[in-house]
């Protein structure tokens, strides 16, 4: 399986973490699996974490070449103690993060994290939890504000959330290109 997403810095990563057999080395972000390959083909044990349920497919083509040293346990990388005692590995070598939106999710606009595709305005790493759409159509100007200026640097983030309430009492928010035209 080809994967959709190539990994920022990969022999640089590979380079500091010199994972070897007999290593164990967390992969916080799984996403695609290009770092765990790479630390996999290696000899190193990998403990894979992603809370993106579209992530199966990628991780059971690892899992069928390497089916003794990797697996994949589906929680954020908030969970990553949890979750590494849930492996049953007893030592951590390396771990690696690749933090942030990957083109996986930008490149496809049903998952709504992209402003330059349609798409329904979702932007949840999972299944779980408010959507996008519920957040702009229901949170208060002061807890809006606040998530574009933290979340997105944004300086007038106070008339971004003065415009998105004006816009959401005439029709709600549904798409990503709607939210990108007030915004």
């Amino acid at each position: 399986m080809t994967s959709p997403h190539a990994p920022v810095l990969l022999a640089e990563v590979i380079e500091a973490l010199a994972p070897k057999a007999g290593d164990v080395v967390i992969d916080a972000t799984f996403g695609a699996g290009g770092y765990t390959r790479a630390i996999l083909q290696r000899g190193a044990d990998v403990v894979a974490l992603d809370r993106d349920p579209t992530v199966q497919p990628f991780a059971e083509a690892v899992a069928r070449d390497f089916p003794d040293r990797f697996q994949l346990i589906r929680t954020p990388f908030s969970g990553l103690a949890e979750a590494f005692d849930e492996s049953g590995k007893a030592k951590l070598d390396g771990a690696v993060f690749d933090i942030g939106v990957s083109s996986m999710q930008l490149d496809q606009a049903e998952r709504g994290f992209s402003f330059m595709r349609d798409g329904p305005l979702d932007m949840r790493m999972s299944d779980e939890g408010e959507t996008a759409a519920d957040i702009v159509n229901t949170w208060d100007h002061g807890p809006l504000a606040h998530i574009f200026k933290l979340y997105g640097d944004e300086r007038q983030s106070g008339r971004v959330a003065t415009a998105i309430l004006r816009r959401r009492v005439e029709q709600p928010f549904t798409r990503t290109l709607d939210l990108a035209e007030v915004v």
